[in-house]
């Protein structure tokens, strides 16, 4: 992205504000859950970062799905989500607070789930510019779709 036209070279860029009432829910969804974006290439014009929140209704859980070749970063705000994985087969739950951070490598196969009767919210920032996202049948190649 070449700096506007004011600007005199890459160093003085302006800097882009998105107001909490700003965020955008025309992003790649999952089902049981709310993605807005805050920050991506429609937003700001970002080239190589997106980060927005999810939210997940009390009683709610998402369903599977993983984020392609994006590496997903997610820090806990408020509630406490679970997120769940496969690990040689096996469910693996990691049950989080506010102020916890996750690391989703990419490619790999998760669902988050709410179980409490708060809603949970999360922040995310991933290293792809658009907000991959892609629903899965299980967690796992015996049940037909983590290979996917």
């Amino acid at each position: 992205m070449a700096p506007p036209q004011n600007c005199p070279d890459d160093w003085h860029q302006p800097l882009r504000h998105v107001r909490a009432g700003e965020l955008s829910a025309e992003t790649a969804q999952t089902a049981g859950m709310s993605r807005r974006e805050a920050i991506s290439a429609t937003t700001v014009g970002s080239q190589r970062l997106w980060m927005g929140e999810t939210r997940v209704p009390p009683h709610t859980g998402s369903g599977d799905h993983h984020h392609g070749d994006s590496e997903t970063a997610i820090h806990v705000l408020r509630g406490h989500p679970v997120f769940v994985f496969a690990e040689h087969g096996e469910e693996v739950r990691l049950q989080t607070g506010p102020g916890d951070y996750v690391f989703v490598p990419p490619y790999t196969p998760h669902r988050e789930e709410n179980l409490s009767d708060e809603e949970a919210v999360v922040l995310i920032a991933r290293s792809s510019q658009e907000a991959i996202v892609v629903a899965l049948p299980s967690l796992t190649p015996q049940g037909g779709g983590a290979d996917d």
